[in-house]
């Protein structure tokens, strides 16, 4: 007996190496992700998955500076031609070597493809070149601070032209990139499933067989899940969350400042729903922004734990112009304002809010501000990536939508403010706006495009107010203690390389 019972403990510690192989990760997501392609997408939450998925050429590290991932490096020949090598050996989902035409490939097909959100991301690029197998060529059609920047996320994401092709716009349904797990399954407002790729380039510092993400929008059930277990990373809770999580010595959780903002975008032009006096009369939209107060809103809802903005960069970003501060609330002057619009009180506004509780509670807190100026407000809860559909189709008046952020100012302004911008869906448009914008992007001298921010800031959002902004938000992400590798950086993403389960 006594030698049954030592062979059966043999044997289960002879499989101690296969589990802690075999770990399984599970990731609470606060939204369900929109298209897993590259090119098509736009949700933060899709961002995250993709760090499982698709590598991009560059990669950002805690200091925010680019750093190579699918790339080995990059030079400029001259401001306008910028040659990148590209990591060897490396392989995609479905086998096919991941080379420099399969860049070119990608690039081109952010740059042409129907309702492509990278396009006006790398508009300043020419044409792409392939040098060799592991060599490319960019050339630009002007010098620009930005491009760099730009391939650190998704208009860096390089897709196997062998599965896009085939798949065409159905790409999305089961991407196939060249990160370190593949696509298994989606499950919509349910799950999505990835799982390890051997032939992955850093294989070495990947410790799951499985990755799984569960859109969990409800901040209290997914800090629930957490708490029992049934989940081993939270991504952004709520401040007041931060009590509850480090009273349990089970958890740990981090608040880093976020790169990007959270804001209320306008429609000025985009169809029917902007033929109002909010969308056609500046002094309407400046009325509804005197009427908020940021800093209650924040003391509110979020424990005065964020910070109050009226611009898309964030005071620690160098970009961040400090004369252009948050408006103090004002209703005499808001309702002035209308007056002087000839609009009738109370002014009907409809305002569209992503279906998660902070985001409700912030849209009841506006409509009671907003209603003490005559301004009557509808809410309109939508799922979060249906809300984006909604917006880029012009279905909305004001819009509570947030932006996770980029490194470079110009990932924070540009497409969202530049006339034609690919997520600019209030369609606001300024010549010399765009001027300024366009300027900016290729101005190599940090104090010249320092200034043409700050003039661009004062006519889109402080004459003209194309989007409100509300404030800048921190990052809370929360996992088991049992997790370690975890590299909190601004950007919000979760990094799977070096984690692993203890």
């Amino acid at each position: 007996m006594k030698n049954t019972i030592r062979a059966a403990l043999a044997a289960a510690a002879l499989l101690v190496p296969a589990v802690v192989q075999a770990q399984n990760l599970r990731i609470g997501l606060r939204e369900d992700p929109d298209i897993l392609d590259p090119t098509l997408s736009r949700t933060y939450v899709g961002r995250i998955v993709y760090m499982a998925l698709c590598d991009k050429l560059f990669d950002i590290n805690e200091r925010l500076e680019p750093v190579p991932q699918l790339a080995t490096g990059f030079r400029w020949e001259n401001p306008t031609t910028l040659i990148v090598t590209l990591r060897p050996n490396v392989r995609f989902h479905d086998g096919e070597a991941m080379d420099a035409e399969a860049v070119r490939y990608s690039i081109n097909r952010h740059l042409t493809m129907q309702g492509s959100f990278r396009r006006s991301e790398i508009s300043e690029v020419d044409r792409v070149e392939v040098v060799d197998p592991l060599t490319v060529r960019f050339v630009l059609k002007t010098p620009s601070a930005s491009f760099i920047s730009a391939l650190t996320d998704r208009a860096g994401m390089i897709v196997s032209p062998r599965a896009a092709e085939a798949a065409g716009r159905d790409f999305g349904a089961r991407p196939v990139c060249a990160g370190p797990f593949r696509f298994v399954e989606r499950v919509a407002q349910e799950r999505i499933v990835v799982e390890r790729f051997p032939e992955y380039w850093d294989a070495a510092n990947i410790h799951f067989n499985r990755v799984t993400y569960l859109p969990i929008p409800d901040n209290t059930v997914r800090l629930a899940n957490l708490q029992s277990g049934a989940v081993e990373f939270v991504e952004r809770m709520e401040p007041d969350d931060m009590t509850t999580i480090s009273r349990n010595r089970n958890l740990r959780a981090v608040a880093v400042d976020e790169l990007g903002y959270q804001s209320l975008a306008i429609n000025v032009g985009n169809g029917e729903r902007a033929n109002t006096p909010l969308g056609r009369d500046p002094r309407v939209r400046q009325a509804l922004e005197l009427a908020i107060d940021r800093a209650a809103i924040n003391q509110v809802v979020y424990e005065g734990m964020y910070t109050p903005t009226r611009q898309p960069f964030p005071p620690a970003n160098p970009f961040h112009v400090r004369a252009f501060a948050p408006t103090e609330r004002n209703v005499d002057r808001a309702r002035a304002l209308l007056r002087e619009a000839g609009v009738t009180t109370p002014f009907p506004v409809e305002l569209t809010v992503p279906n998660n509780p902070d985001l409700r509670q912030v849209g009841e807190v506006i409509q009671a501000m907003a209603a003490e100026a005559g301004f009557q407000i509808t809410l309109r809860a939508m799922e979060f990536a249906s809300s984006l559909q909604a917006a880029t189709r012009g279905e909305f008046q004001t819009y509570l939508v947030g932006w996770s952020g980029r490194v470079d100012p110009d990932g924070n302004i540009y497409t969202f403010t530049r006339t034609g911008g690919g997520q600019n869906d209030g369609r606001y448009s300024n010549p010399e706006v765009d001027r300024l914008l366009d300027a900016a992007r290729v101005e190599l001298d940090v104090d010249e495009r320092k200034e043409l921010y700050a003039q661009a800031l004062r006519l889109a959002f402080g004459q003209d107010i194309g989007r409100i902004y509300l404030w800048h938000r921190k990052n809370i992400m929360a996992h088991t203690a049992r997790l370690s590798g975890y590299r909190p950086i601004s950007d919000g993403m979760i990094r799977l390389q070096g984690m692993r389960l203890q």
